[in-house]
Parts: structure tokens; sequence; C-alpha cells
């Protein structure tokens, strides 16, 4: 084990971990509230590790739904992980066959960015620095999915105190980071425009893969524009 490794990973983590920490609380108190005891909503976070596909279910959960409708539309806030996980093939390839278990049941969207950026920065990407980022993130979660439980009245609407802004921001941060990639503006104003419309023409959650989809599908149409930087990291 590197200890280095794990420890940076953790460090860089942690402003996700910030971050995540009103939600995690936030999905602990709405499984309360929505008629799940604490080791229910415990055990949900423990094996699903997904937050925003958690409150998607808890939400249906209490509804008069069909099992295979909340099935699907956990499937499709989830969609894109399908992605993530082709994309970050490249940086953890070197990983053995269990390692890459751990590695896919911990990918978020915050380790799927910095796994790329990292990787591409011509840094190897180790399993202890993605053990230790992931780590971060889903040891916390499962605390705050307790304390949330336990509290989750104290913590009432995140909205009235602003800390519901909090996640949005990073990820716009995420995305940012990828600015000076070709073709960056377009395929977020096409990924932003269709998860937009998709939004108030489809409904939620499916205007989250909606949106994906279309800028996948721009990015896959427009030229490639290859810099010397990702000429230099395929070859590596």
């Amino acid at each position: 084990m590197s200890k280095a490794d794990f420890i940076e990973g953790m460090r860089i983590a942690t402003p996700v971990c910030i971050s995540a920490a009103p939600f995690g609380a936030l999905f602990g108190a709405v499984a309360v509230a929505n008629g799940q005891t604490i080791a229910e909503a415990a055990l949900m976070s423990l094996t699903m590790f997904a937050g925003a596909s958690q409150l998607v279910g808890i939400e249906l959960f209490g509804q008069k739904i069909e099992p295979w409708i909340i099935v699907l539309s956990i499937f499709a806030v989830n969609f894109r992980h399908i992605l993530y996980s082709a994309a970050i093939v490249p940086y953890v390839r070197h990983f053995t066959l269990i390692e890459k278990f751990f590695a896919f049941f911990l990918l978020t969207d915050p380790q799927f960015a910095e796994t790329v950026n990292w990787g591409e920065s011509g840094r190897r990407v180790s399993f202890w620095w993605y053990l230790g980022y992931g780590a971060m993130i889903y040891v916390p979660w499962q605390v705050l999915t307790v304390l949330g439980g336990i509290f989750g009245q104290l913590i009432g609407d995140p909205k009235l105190i602003g800390i519901d802004v909090l996640l949005p921001i990073y990820f716009m941060a995420l995305v940012l980071g990828f600015r000076k990639r070709p073709n960056f503006l377009p395929i977020v104003a096409m990924s932003g425009a269709a998860s937009v419309i998709a939004y108030h023409t489809v409904g939620s959650p499916w205007h989250v893969s909606i949106g994906a989809v279309a800028g996948m599908l721009l990015a896959a149409a427009l030229p490639v524009k290859r810099t010397a930087k990702h000429e230099a990291t395929r070859e590596a």
C-alpha cells in the first residue's frame, strides 16, 4: 500500500467531502421522513452509493409506482456512469480485477473528473490514490446518512440556509476544469440546452441522461482537435 498516494487522494477529495456533506445528511432525513428506518437508509447508502439516484428512489418508493419504473428511473439517473466507466479505462487499465470492482463501485462524478484530470496531467492513477479519494467521499456519506436520519428535523430545508448550492457549484468547477479541451463550449452548450429542454418536456430524472447523451453525440460528430498534451498522454 502506498500511504502517500492514499493520503494524497484523500486530500484532493476534501472539498468534495465538505460540499457533499449536507446532501448525505439530507438523504438520511428524507429517507426517514418517507418511512424508512435509519438502518434501511444506511443500507441503501452502503450498497448503492449514488446520491441523486438514492433521492429519486426514496421519492418513488412512497408512491404507488410499478417497481420497473423505479428501476428504470434510477437507471436513467445513473446512465452517465456507463460513459464514465468507459472514459477512465485508459487510466485504470493496470488495476487488478478486484481493484476494478472497487474502483467502479466508488465511481462518482467528482471521482471521474479528478481521475481524468490526474491521468491527463501525466501522473499515474494508482489504486491507492483512487481508493483514498473514494474513501474520503464514501465513509462520510455513510456517517452523515445516519446523522441525517437521527437529526433530520433539525436540518430542515437546505435552501433556507443556502447550502443547497454547494454541490452544484462544485460540479460547475469540475466542468470548468475541462474548459481547455477541444470543443468544450459547443459540447457544454448542447448538453445544457438539451437538459433544460428535456426537464421541461420529458421531466426529471431523464433530463440528466438526455443532456449527457446530447453532448456525447455532438462530441462524436465534431472534428477532433488533438493537442500535444493529449498526444503525449496517448503515447504514454
